[in-house]
């Protein structure tokens, strides 16, 4: 775990988005994390069931937390995601994200979103770039 400080952890873990959503950071490692949230009746739509928004970025908080622990600052470039099936209303729900590649300024990640009994209910892939550095002139 060379690249994951606890700096970096810490700011995983309290990224206000995150928070407002109620995601956890269950496990990082490098290249790798674990995250969940617990479904509550306003993570609902219009037609009661659990928001696509919010399964998507339970994925994207995943790959966010993954390609960031491997020595760069890295922002997403691509992102898809692919749903099998509805989530339930009630429990939890997991994503896990793997980075399958990382190199000096593209990296890949596959992540999988499944329920509380493991049933699968949403799989995505998200290409993230080095994050440019700002010159002085852009603030």
């Amino acid at each position: 775990m060379a690249h994951i400080t606890a700096e970096l952890k810490a700011s995983m873990e309290n990224s206000p988005y995150g928070r407002l959503l109620g995601f956890r950071l269950l496990e990082l490692a490098e290249g790798y994390a674990r995250v969940s949230v617990t479904l509550r009746p306003e993570h609902t739509n219009f037609l009661g069931m659990i928001h696509g928004g919010l399964v998507m970025s339970l994925a994207d908080y995943a790959f966010a937390c993954s390609c960031n622990t491997l020595g760069q600052a890295r922002v997403a470039l691509q992102f898809s995601t692919n749903f099998v099936s509805a989530p339930p209303l009630a429990g939890d729900l997991l994503a896990e994200a793997r980075t399958i590649h990382a190199g000096e300024t593209i990296a890949l990640t596959e992540i999988s979103i499944t329920d509380a009994s493991g049933r699968t209910i949403a799989k995505a892939t998200g290409t993230a770039i080095t994050k440019p550095k700002r010159s002085s002139a852009e603030g």
